[in-house]
């Protein structure tokens, strides 16, 4: 059964409900929400429900398209700086290809020579690996406060819930992350956390919470969180963050920021903790010359981050400042995974920098509060190994701006071509399913078939399904005649 008959997804639907001009074929469509119906997992039924709660939310809609403009307006500016910017991905995506193909080599350099600086390095094969290290680093020293940098690699591991169950207090110290932990919001996947808020938001929050005045101006606002969050810098005996890259050669760990959080969660608590994917890493200290432009570029429309670290180890004898213990958590959780399918293996080139968010459909539909984009619809079945969540490779549209948006040139469309093959081919299908999609598409091929029962049956049928709900454009009428009744009177 030919599996690239399944371009046209369920989500895609969704989207059709809003966009109705841009709907496809109205039996076809039909067929595949009622598809959707019959063989929907646990997780995927879990997603439907968030995304259709913010599929209604028209604010978030209209932050999503002006951050979008922002965004456009400033990767013009700062791609500038590039002479040749089609040479620098080009060369990019070499070394992001280079690293991978022999990331084995790379990550026992980078274990030996951080080892010599006096750091220390654990492989975790899951999350579960990773939080044990973790805790046994806690209890071991005592610990009580943990204070934390942004990293989508942290969140994966659902460490703040973890910590909170052995009483252990998690600060974050990003602004939009700790309005989001006071708020019980998940932040995962969002290189702009709060882009959801805007600013009468924040001073409810900030009014409600802390009881700061209604008016409270945005200064105001910035300097509360900064002293507040000063005295957490300085009691915490843990700080953990996350890496942008690790560099093989030295031995040494890059963070790039812009608030300056994460230099202090890495030298003022006594004890650092890197959690880092083992997809991460670069050759060379000379190829982040490249690398983080491209960054800060396409990540958030800027020519350079302002704070760009490099930590080569923990803190030497002749130096004041810096933790005492430097620990990296090497983690795989399923990126072996993607390592081994040849083909998908590129999604492994990711820098992280979002830039293929800004030119999702669907991201912009419903968040990244639900859904983390491109890249996760293809990394995020294989990693998980299972076929509950295959149901990503098949809610992302095809279209090719990502691909053309990718700093390290990830072709999207093959990769999620090429994992709805492979779900069909290994058996991950239910019977349902596979009978189902033949039905599809002989009924597709078949035009005795699509018109077995009537153009006014099927357009009842078509109405209700589809009926629109509060928020959501109405579906528009449809014709009193279907096309082909109209095409045969015509001629």
């Amino acid at each position: 059964m030919d599996t690239n008959v399944t371009n046209v997804s369920y989500l895609s639907m969704i989207r059709c409900i809003r966009n109705p001009d841009k709907s496809g074929s109205l039996i076809g469509n039909l067929l595949l929400l009622l598809g959707t119906l019959i063989f929907m997992s646990a997780a995927e039924n879990d997603f439907m429900k968030a995304a259709e709660v913010n599929l209604q939310n028209n604010a978030l809609h209209e932050q999503m398209h002006e951050w979008r403009k922002i965004y456009n307006e400033r990767f013009k500016q700062a791609s500038a700086q590039f002479s040749n910017l089609e040479l620098a991905r080009e060369r990019a995506a070499r070394l992001r290809w280079k690293t991978i193909e022999q990331l084995d080599r790379y990550l026992i350099e980078f274990e030996a020579n951080f080892i010599k600086s006096g750091g220390k390095v654990f492989w975790a094969q899951d999350g579960t690996d990773a939080l044990v290290e973790i805790l046994n680093i806690i209890k071991r020293n005592n610990v009580h406060t943990i204070i934390k940098s942004k990293s989508n690699t942290v969140s994966e591991i659902n460490l703040n819930k973890v910590l909170e169950t052995e009483n252990v207090n998690v600060v974050e110290t990003d602004v939009a992350d700790f309005i989001l932990q006071y708020e019980e919001e998940s932040s995962t996947h969002m290189v702009m956390p709060a882009l959801h808020k805007n600013k009468e938001q924040l001073k409810k929050f900030y009014h409600e919470r802390f009881d700061l005045p209604e008016n409270v101006s945005t200064d105001e606002m910035v300097k509360f969180t900064r002293d507040l969050l000063s005295e957490e810098f300085y009691n915490a005996g843990v700080g953990i963050t996350g890496a942008n890259f690790l560099v093989a050669d030295p031995g040494a760990i890059i963070i790039s920021e812009n608030e300056g959080n994460a230099l202090l969660c890495s030298s003022s608590p006594r004890i650092h903790i890197v959690i880092c994917g083992i997809d991460k890493i670069v050759p060379a200290l000379s190829d982040i010359d490249l690398m983080l432009p491209l960054l800060s570029t396409y990540g958030i429309g800027q020519a350079m981050s302002a704070y760009n670290h490099v930590i080569s180890g923990p803190k030497q004898q002749d130096e004041k400042d810096g933790p005492e213990e430097l620990y990296v958590i090497l983690l795989d959780n399923g990126r072996s995974n993607v390592l081994e399918r040849e083909v998908q293996r590129q999604a492994l080139r990711c820098i992280g920098c979002g830039a293929c968010q800004t030119k999702s459909d669907l991201y912009n539909l419903i968040g990244g509060n639900v859904y983390g984009g491109p890249i996760q619809a293809i990394t995020a079945p294989l990693m998980m190994d299972t076929a509950e969540y295959k149901f990503l490779s098949d809610a992302q549209t095809l279209g090719e701006g990502v691909n053309e948006i990718c700093p390290v040139k990830i072709d999207f469309r093959k990769l999620l071509l090429q994992n709805r093959y492979d779900f069909v081919q290994q058996g991950l299908t239910s019977r349902n399913e596979r009978w189902f999609y033949y039905a599809w598409k002989k009924a597709m091929l078949k035009r005795e078939l699509m018109r077995w029962t009537g153009f006014k049956t099927r357009k009842h049928i078509m109405e209700s399904l589809l009926k629109s709900k509060e928020g959501l454009r109405k579906m528009p009428s449809s014709a009193p005649k279907s096309f082909n009744q109209q095409w045969r009177e015509k001629k």
